[in-house]
């Protein structure tokens, strides 16, 4: 799953070497972190969120029957909330 999310943003993504993905296994759910540069994250989410909702359908159909979520990791707003504190 790490492989195809990993390939997928990296054929989208101008920074390719940037894309990291962070699986999580819970008990009855499976996330997917996807962590992109931030000028990438238009390019991934694409217009009209069309190349997320692709890619999440393919991460679906991939997973079998175990549920499995692909979240998009914007890293800019756990950068504002530490500079809070």
């Amino acid at each position: 799953m790490q492989d195809l999310v990993a390939f997928m943003a990296r054929g989208l993504a101008s920074q390719p070497d940037l894309v990291r993905v962070n699986i999580i296994e819970g008990e009855s759910v499976v996330v997917v972190e996807l962590t992109v540069h931030e000028d990438d994250l238009p390019r991934i989410i694409g217009p009209e969120g069309l190349h997320i909702r692709a890619m999440r359908q393919l991460v679906n159909a991939a997973s079998g029957r175990r549920k499995t979520v692909l979240e998009l990791v914007d890293e800019r707003a756990g950068a504002a909330e530490d500079g809070e504190e």
